[in-house]
């Protein structure tokens, strides 16, 4: 049983023992009211018959009494409303609140289509309301959506946006999302829609300004400045692509090309250095040539293309000479990314630039040209800089049997840095056979909580007929089956 169902069947059995609905659960909080749905019809496998029935929803009926808590609690005290017929639990309105979203929830819809019919006078239940707007029974869904469509404003659509959204990924959730999407269209942007943009629900940003963009309630700066802050991915191309939808090339739109070329997020970026072309700025796209994301600089040589230059002769200038201290890392990796194996000429000198970027772009370049040369990359296992060490590691990983074992191992050592320790058993371990073993032994009882980790891994996948005409690789299988028992 997931923990959804156990939370709401803990809430149900608090619902059941009359604790107001405020005190259950936390309203806002839309996984609480669809494990409420959920709890309530598992709780009613066991306790049936401390759940209000169809009888008393239509006030035909009185409240059940168990030996449990309705016997003692707050539902054991009933009276008799005047003139109506109908049993109410004292302290009535909280009770009745509990015990409807009970009702809502229960196993039987005819209840749940009962129960629909009283909800309409406690706006708290309206969250159970857009649950059974997608209910399974047509009667009880029908009803569900008569009773939304006369209650959801403006206001109770920014409240419950979050669960109207969850809601409407089941099958019958959609009448529910098209509702949201009609009331929201009366709000103004700077009002209550405003609040839905900055929202912690992924989902219904994402909402908000699928919308916006569809009815045009933002201006194309405010798209762009949203598109290059905002951390999802959707939303930033929501918002690009609707900002640039203006972008001609006669136009002055540096409220919108800025901050899309500003952004710190790529996707941004490349829609803004896309938008060059558009706007007759091809010329700007240069600079984005050697940006940190291949995505950018993909886009960039389109629009550079496109002007007529090619810039792989752009690339090969930038990298000719090795010893300049402000070349942009990206530069090496763009000249790899549209050049030819003969380009890692430019390359290779690169590997001792000061800038450790430089020298890990470089490295990355010459393993997108496949050119590997094992002597040159070798003394780059000791390089300071971790992201050239790993860059190196995984050139040189094809070619790990070239590599002498000695030389290795003796990265292994306590005394090495971790970064030249976690390589050269990387490397190691690529290689197989007894090697691999050595190795992984001999890290088992490393201080390194990841190197250790890492070897035990290595060593559990051996088993002794692997090693059965090997003394010393029984003697290594021993030794390792003796560390991992004590735990080390």
């Amino acid at each position: 049983m997931n923990e959804d169902t156990l939370s709401g069947e803990a809430a149900a059995a608090r619902l059941a023992a009359g604790e107001p609905l405020g005190q259950v659960l936390d309203v806002a909080d839309p996984g609480a009211w669809t494990s409420l749905d959920v709890g309530v019809r598992a709780w009613a496998w066991y306790r049936p018959g401390e759940l209000p029935d169809r009888a008393w929803v239509e006030g035909r009926g009185q409240v059940p009494r168990s030996a449990g808590a309705w016997g003692r609690g707050l539902f054991g005290l009933v009276r008799q409303r005047p003139g109506s017929g109908r049993t109410e639990p004292a302290h009535a309105e909280t009770a009745i609140e509990s015990r409807l979203a009970l009702a809502l929830c229960h196993p039987d819809g005819r209840t749940r289509e009962a129960a629909l019919a009283r909800a309409a006078g406690y706006p708290a239940l309206l969250p159970l309301v857009v649950v059974r707007s997608a209910d399974w029974a047509a009667p009880v869904r029908a009803r569900a959506r008569e009773l939304l469509t006369g209650r959801l404003d403006v206001d109770t659509a920014v409240s419950l946006a979050s669960l109207i959204l969850r809601i409407g990924r089941r099958d019958r959730g959609a009448y529910g999302v098209e509702l949201l999407g009609e009331v929201l269209r009366q709000a103004s942007p700077r009002g209550r829609l405003a609040s839905l943009f900055v929202h912690p629900d992924r989902a219904v940003r994402r909402f908000a300004y699928r919308l916006a963009c569809a009815e045009g309630l933002l201006s194309p700066g405010r798209l762009a400045r949203t598109a290059a802050w905002d951390d999802d991915v959707v939303v930033q191309t929501l918002c690009a692509e609707a900002a640039l939808a203006v972008v001609r090339e006669d136009g002055d739109h540096d409220d919108v090309l800025e901050p899309l070329l500003a952004a710190r997020n790529p996707r941004a970026r490349s829609a803004g250095v896309t938008a060059l072309r558009r706007a007759g700025r091809a010329g700007r796209a240069r600079e984005f040539l050697v940006d940190r994301s291949a995505l950018v600089r993909a886009c960039a040589r389109y629009v550079v293309r496109q002007s007529g230059t090619e810039p792989l002769p752009l690339y090969r200038d930038l990298c000719a000479d090795a010893s300049d201290p402000a070349l942009p890392p990206g530069a090496a990796i763009g000249l790899a990314e549209c050049g030819e194996r003969a380009d890692a000429d430019l390359l290779y000198p690169l590997l001792t630039h000061p800038a450790p970027q430089v020298r890990a772009r470089a490295v990355a370049g010459l393993r997108t040209l496949e050119v590997t040369d094992v002597e040159r990359l070798r003394p780059l296992l000791d390089d300071p800089a971790p992201a050239v060490v790993r860059e190196a590691t995984a050139a040189l990983l094809p070619s790990a049997a070239l590599l002498p074992d000695a030389y290795l191992t003796r990265r292994l050592a306590p005394e090495s840095p971790r970064h030249v320790r976690a390589a050269a058993f990387r490397l190691l371990d690529a290689r197989g056979g007894i090697v691999r073993l050595r190795a992984a032994v001999g890290l088992l009882d490393d201080p390194d909580g990841k190197l250790r980790t890492r070897a035990a891994r290595s060593a559990a996948a051996w088993y002794p007929a692997a090693v059965s005409a090997d003394a010393e690789g029984g003697e290594l299988l021993e030794r390792a089956r003796r560390l991992l028992q004590s735990g080390c």
